[in-house]
């Protein structure tokens, strides 16, 4: 029987000790085998906590979280979820264990118990497919932040992940690094099927993925497509959160009475708006 790749969460709630309010509150989610997700949400809305419950680092105070088909609550299983569900931190230093680059990478295959003769290959492969293969022999302290978290993903690549979680992978990043992190990911979920579950503050990033999920004061608020999520400016300026650049200048210009369409997203898409408004002949044709 093939195994279920999904992940769920049913009903999950968590509670940090001696707090007064669960960080999560009833949240139920799915996300399919292959699918690029962001999970937005606002500092303390409990985008972070979801993120350590889906690798296990936390276990749900009430619900279940199941991973590929295991129960995160079953602590013989943790190992196995975390080899199939990678994490990427906020801060890469973080994840840095080695003083060389394909070191570091080698570092979970080691505790999985991986042979050397496979090793080798497995960490050539991951430096290769986030285009880093020339810093192998390098110390990790002297890359870039962006650098530093592509040899991160490396390093959970190399452990042949069915997911990858990213909790705010991007935030203490530069423009530059910022980029080079999400198209890494976004390459990798298109190439190799990987599913990503991207945490974010940043609108930008989550107007990238396939679908987005909307966390406020602990509880699932919104989920659809990224233009179904942003076109709700009102709701999410409510929710304390902002919308891409261009989705806001498309509400202020319907508010002002022009017939802009919904779901503007991007730059390109204004452009082909502006271009149907100025020229509607040309746009019928």
């Amino acid at each position: 029987m093939q195994q279920d790749m999904r992940i769920l969460l049913e009903d999950v709630s968590y509670t940090y000790e001696e707090a007064a309010a669960p960080a999560l509150s009833h949240v139920s989610a799915s996300v399919r085998p292959g699918e690029f997700v962001a999970v937005l949400g606002h500092n303390g809305s409990g985008k972070s906590t979801m993120a350590k419950l889906l690798n296990a680092l936390y276990i749900p105070t009430e619900g279940n979280v199941i991973v590929c088909g295991y129960d995160t609550r079953k602590e013989e299983l943790v190992w196995e979820i975390r080899r199939r569900a990678g994490m990427i931190f906020q801060n890469p230093d973080n994840q840095i264990v080695a003083t060389v680059v394909k070191e570091d990478v080698a570092f979970g295959l080691e505790n999985l118990g991986v042979p050397t003769d496979e090793m080798l290959p497995r960490v050539e492969s991951a430096l290769a497919a986030v285009r880093m293969s020339q810093y192998a022999d390098s110390a990790p302290h002297m890359l870039s932040g962006g650098q530093k978290q592509r040899i991160a993903v490396a390093g959970i690549l190399a452990m042949e992940p069915s997911i990858i979680i990213a909790d705010e992978a991007t935030a203490m990043l530069d423009p530059s690094g910022q980029r080079e992190v999400l198209e890494t990911l976004h390459a990798l979920n298109r190439q190799k099927g990987i599913t990503v579950v991207w945490i974010t503050h940043f609108m930008e990033e989550a107007a990238t993925a396939d679908r987005v999920l909307v966390v406020s004061d602990g509880e699932m608020v919104l989920t659809g497509t990224p233009r179904e999520v942003f076109d709700q400016v009102d709701r999410l300026r409510e929710l304390h959160l902002d919308v891409p650049p261009m989705t806001a200048l498309a509400a202020d210009l319907r508010a002002a009475g022009l017939p802009v369409q919904p779901g503007i997203l991007t730059v390109e898409d204004m452009a082909k708006e502006v271009d149907r408004l100025l020229c509607p002949s040309k746009s019928a044709t």
